[in-house]
């Protein structure tokens, strides 16, 4: 939740303003700026971003604070913490959108095609018809990775760093005013 949110004790559920986190997030190695951040739980442990290069509409990322490539290596408290965030951001995404269903997915470690090296849930809103076949989700899953690109632009506006991905351009990169729109706008939900 933002700075100005409050929490509802009776549920866990944050309200939020529209307005950004202060401070930001590392994901693996990439710094997510705090305006891509529209959720943060009540115990700071875990946030909610936008996704740069989203499979459907509403595609986000639940992220732990901390930085461990597998969920075993969260402590309880974080699973915990993760999961409760998965179902907050979930329900808000389901009134939006109107989802008629979604694809929860933790591709746990690289042998699993976990592309960062970070425990990330990938929540997508489902809507009747939005893939050909069903199940074709799942390649779009595996084939989600940063590109090079993506790794450029963030070394430009934050500092050097190197992260060998391989290219994928089937998707275009959203400009950060597109990402800090959505974000805006999954706040003003929450």
């Amino acid at each position: 939740m933002s700075s100005s949110g409050t929490t509802n004790p009776s549920n866990g559920t944050s309200t939020s303003s529209t307005r950004p986190l202060t401070g930001g997030l590392i994901f693996g190695r990439f710094k997510i700026d705090p305006t891509q951040i529209f959720y943060q739980s009540p115990t700071k442990l875990t946030s909610a971003v936008v996704n740069l290069r989203p499979i459907v509409p509403g595609h986000v990322l639940v992220v732990p604070q901390r930085v461990v490539p597998k969920l075993s290596q969260l402590t309880n408290d974080e699973y915990d913490d993760l999961w409760r965030s998965v179902r907050i951001v979930q329900h808000a995404l389901e009134n939006h959108y109107d989802a008629g269903g979604f694809n929860v997915a933790v591709q746990d470690g690289r042998d699993a095609g976990q592309s960062v090296p970070h425990v990330h849930v990938h929540i997508l809103p489902r809507i009747k018809g939005d893939f050909e076949r069903n199940d074709d989700v799942y390649d779009a899953l595996e084939e989600w990775a940063p590109t090079n690109a993506m790794v450029k632009k963030n070394m430009e506006e934050k500092e050097k760093m190197e992260l060998n991905v391989p290219d994928d351009e089937d998707r275009v990169d959203r400009t950060m005013e597109q990402m800090e729109d959505e974000a805006r706008l999954y706040r003003s939900l929450l």
